[in-house]
């Protein structure tokens, strides 16, 4: 987790400009490697200063464990802005060939786009593979991208649900563990006061509904090889989640509304809302923005499709990338490495909450049990453990991930604004993708 998440992070994220994003089907080819030929030995036993570009909250004290185990690097941590103000910016310095980092904060949808548009350097030319055991498997399935390793996982978001425990104990509900469920709580909480519903649904959040739609079971994006890629936007677990979604809509149980703004941040505060499907990152964000809520709210599994299902997917996530540009390559792949898998470091970005990456910290028994104070001292990380254990695989996103997810607000947020079903949304979001990427110069097949 990146906690706290400010609205940019978990909200619809800009463009960038279609002249940056476009791929030539040239570009779409891995840069090869994987027997580690390029050596990262000594590299940081040399004066060297690498520039990091972060959003990340108090990764400096991170940074600052790094330089004093290895004196000779300086690493200026810079914030060049988040998620795609990041990433334009980041375009721009390697098309230049200047001004750039060495080391830059990725998140997982947007790697693809960076890596197959050839702007960042494949790991595994740096032994990269010997790592991939650190890592849980989601991790590092969302950093290969066409056979390469763009980048070392530093945090993930195994999506889970929140839940006000004084709301629901007033009522007499337990935490929902199916989404039928889900829906006949939502009636009662509804009944109970016109004025609150179970949970809000944002008209601009693609990354929220694409988690939702990963754990229904669609797949809707496929890179099926260099110059070919699959959307459907309504194979079965696509009509499975529109069905539900658009019952909440339409008896108004579900308030479509904008997420992160003040008047949402209210509203999870006086219990308008009584539940938050979201990634495990959320504790640090409700502790830093409506801290007054602190122990009103508990954790508990998603609602399942199936009872006894146990199946998850990931909600937000980054990695550390190298850009082809760096002028220090060698140091910034070892300084990137060992920020994301010593096991020192890995436990200083989860106390800064970072939601970790790394197996060894999930299966740690200390970790574990540590009580979440915003969560009531619930031992919230077993929770989020067993989630990031069962997140279901074969999820892909597009090599232009960002500009589909800039067209989500028009196409499928129109009807979950409007409060009727999303499943127009969801073909017109298609066809506005699949546009595109034939402008690009992909032949696009229906699934």
């Amino acid at each position: 987790m990146t906690a706290p998440k400010p609205s940019p992070r978990r909200r619809l994220l800009l463009a960038l400009p279609a002249a940056a994003l476009a791929l030539s089907l040239t570009a779409c080819g891995s840069s090869g490697g994987g027997g580690g030929s390029t050596d990262t030995a000594g590299a940081l036993d040399k004066p060297v200063t690498l520039t990091y570009w972060t959003w990340a909250p108090n990764i400096q004290k991170t940074v600052d464990l790094f330089e004093q185990k290895y004196p000779n690097v300086k690493v200026n941590v810079v914030n060049a802005g988040q998620s795609a103000a990041e990433y334009t910016k980041l375009q721009t310095a390697v098309k230049s060939g200047s001004g750039g980092p060495d080391v830059a904060q990725v998140e997982y949808f947007a790697l693809p786009e960076l890596a197959l548009s050839k702007r960042l350097v494949n790991l595994d030319d740096f032994g990269a593979q010997k790592l991939k055991s650190t890592f849980t498997e989601s991790a590092w399935s969302q950093v290969t991208v066409n056979g390469g390793t763009y980048g070392f996982p530093q945090d993930t978001g195994p999506m889970v649900m929140f839940y006000r425990q004084d709301i629901l104990q007033k009522l007499g509900l337990q935490p929902p563990k199916t989404w039928q469920e889900f829906a006949a709580d939502a009636e009662k909480i509804h009944a109970a006061d016109p004025n609150a519903y179970i949970t809000s649904l944002d008209p601009g959040d693609a990354g929220g509904v694409d988690s939702l739609l990963w754990q229904a079971g669609s797949r809707p994006f496929q890179v099926k090889s260099q110059t070919e890629i699959g959307v459907n936007l309504a194979d079965a677990g696509a009509a499975k989640w529109s069905s539900l979604w658009s019952s909440l809509l339409s008896k108004k149980l579900v308030e479509p509304t904008p997420g992160w703004t003040n008047e949402w941040w209210q509203g999870m505060s006086s219990g308008r809302y009584a539940m938050w499907i979201t990634g495990a990152w959320a504790p640090g964000s409700i502790a830093a923005t409506i801290p007054q809520t602190a122990g009103q709210w508990r954790v508990a599994p998603m609602p399942q499709w199936d009872a006894g299902s146990t199946t998850t997917a990931e909600n937000g996530g980054s990695a550390n990338v190298v850009p082809v540009t760096s002028k220090n390559k060698a140091a910034a792949v070892a300084f990137a490495q060992w920020i994301n898998s010593d096991p020192v470091a890995v436990k200083s970005l989860s106390d800064n909450g970072l939601f970790p990456a790394t197996s060894a910290l999930l299966n740690d028994q200390a970790f574990l049990d540590s009580p979440v104070k915003v969560l009531g001292d619930q031992q919230a990380n077993r929770v989020f453990a067993e989630s990031s254990a069962h997140v279901a695989t074969g999820w892909q996103y597009l090599p232009f991930q960002v500009y589909a997810n800039s067209v989500f607000k028009d196409t499928v947020g129109q009807p979950i604004g409007a409060g009727s079903d999303p499943a127009p949304g969801l073909s017109a979001w298609q066809n506005r993708i699949t546009d595109y990427g034939k402008q690009q110069g992909f032949t696009v097949s229906g699934g």
